[in-house]
């Protein structure tokens, strides 16, 4: 049995199309690996990357406790401080961002387009970007990390919770509506409870990814472990970068471990 003609002529044109998104994509990888200067390696490479080798693989344990100073237990106790008030000071700012966002929510797109909008400009301030301003208003230190994060974290998780009003089921909000509730009541009893678990879901996420931003913004001077990490790499002193990075390590795996469990539990 033959093939119709038209079968016949829209494979060629999809091979066509595939070739050209393979070439497209052949292009962008080579310009991308020219724009990047390669000036060779340098004579003493081999011997740093042996000592750095050296030093993570025999970390200073003493360094995890010290009672005089600031020590690793500190260090990380710091930074899950941070991670913990920069998500509930982010979960808190973006509920009504949220809700102003969701489509279903509102009745007229202009307002929620403007809420996207909003949580959008927000959410493209890098939390980098974000640690320097509050560094420089506020001073170095772990307060400067917990603004940083805490206004960072509102684009996305606003974003993930309009999305997550955006698709909940409008058949407890039509019966209500029916039966003559007013808006307070139809978001207590019919929108709340369909999203909660969603919200709290997308908040445990997103204190995970801030337990690893607080790490990177110590490194600026925004408080936590990585103040002490960039001390030790300023000073090769290799094995306390070691016994930092394996804390980092047990930390984060141990959060990650948790907060999984819980969403599991949630969703």
């Amino acid at each position: 049995m033959t093939k119709p003609w038209n079968t016949l002529v829209q494979r060629p044109k999809k091979n066509r199309y595939r070739w050209l998104i393979y070439l497209a994509l052949a292009a962008v990888y080579v310009w991308a690996f020219a724009g990047v200067p390669f000036t060779g390696i340098k004579e003493t490479a081999v011997q740093i990357t042996k000592s750095i080798v050296s030093g993570i693989f025999s970390p200073d344990w003493g360094f995890v406790y010290l009672p005089e100073g600031e020590d690793l237990l500190r260090g990380l106790l710091d930074t899950l401080a941070i991670s913990v008030l920069g998500t509930f000071i982010s979960t808190l700012l973006c509920l009504p961002l949220a809700f102003w966002a969701a489509v279903n929510m509102s009745n007229s797109r202009a307002i929620s387009g403007s809420g996207k909008m909003l949580l959008s400009f927000i959410r493209a301030v890098p939390e980098m970007v974000l640690a320097l301003m509050f560094i420089k208003a506020v001073g170095p230190g772990s307060f400067a990390g917990v603004l940083a994060l805490g206004l960072h974290s509102v684009g996305m998780l606003g974003k993930l919770f309009a999305d997550e009003v955006e698709n909940m089921d409008k058949g407890p909000v039509e019966a209500l509506l029916s039966s003559g509730a007013n808006r307070l009541q139809i978001l207590w009893f019919a929108v709340l409870p369909q999203v909660l678990p969603g919200f709290l879901s997308y908040m445990l996420y997103r204190f995970e990814i801030n337990m690893r931003s607080a790490t990177i913004l110590g490194v600026i001077g925004a408080g936590g472990i990585g103040t002490p990490l960039i001390f030790a790499l300023s000073t090769r002193n290799w094995d306390r970068v070691g016994i930092i990075l394996l804390g980092i390590v047990i930390l984060i795996t141990i959060i990650d471990l948790i907060s999984g469990a819980i969403r599991r539990r949630l969703v």
